[in-house]
């Protein structure tokens, strides 16, 4: 008995199946457009490693991709008073958007650029808790000083956020330590 297998071959491309690119793609996106969407991405990511409301991240998020979708200069929309008019765009992303034409920043991304202070930053070492978690204690929930934190962790609400893991009596004990060690403070430069 034998056994006949048929193999199929691929065919040789033909005329009619030649991939043609978008002329979106072949289009440069004005560069205001790149820049605030650019912006709106960066503000959805710090916002979400924020832990900020999941509707907000998405509205930043949609927002820039439709920004850069745009094949018209989004200061020629602005000047006819039509940013609202763009899918995905209210009333605080077009405030947001003018703000950007006027200035060439926004206040809040630059708000949520700003570093944690090396002391804060150096909570992320502490027993359960991590970058993340430590810039959320700092941005919402206004956690700023060693002693907040401590409050937090007595409170046992600090066992509710989520990203927490670890035991809040280690992180007592790292915290009482970390109390009574001075400051460290930077060299200074010889004159």
């Amino acid at each position: 008995m034998s056994i006949n297998l048929i193999v199929p071959v691929p065919l040789p491309p033909h005329p009619d199946h030649v991939r043609i690119e978008p002329l979106r793609s072949m289009i440069s996106t004005p560069q205001h457009n790149q820049q605030v969407a650019t912006i709106f991405r960066s503000i959805a990511e710090r916002l979400a490693a924020q832990r900020a409301n999941p509707y907000r991240v998405r509205a930043y998020r949609k927002a820039a991709d439709t920004i850069e979708a745009l094949e018209e200069d989004i200061a020629d929309v602005a000047s006819r008073q039509a940013l609202e008019d763009i899918d995905g765009i209210g009333q605080d992303l077009a405030d947001k958007i003018e703000e950007f034409l006027r200035t060439g920043t926004i206040q809040a991304y630059e708000a949520l650029r700003t570093p944690l202070p090396d002391a804060v930053k150096a909570w992320a070492q502490l027993p359960g808790l991590s970058e993340s978690l430590v810039a959320y204690l700092y941005t919402r929930l206004c956690i700023t000083t060693l002693t907040d934190l401590e409050q937090l962790v007595r409170s046992h609400l600090l066992r509710t956020v989520p990203g927490f893991s670890g035991s809040e009596e280690r992180l007592l004990e790292a915290i009482t330590s970390a109390q009574q060690q001075p400051p460290i403070k930077k060299r200074e430069e010889a004159p």
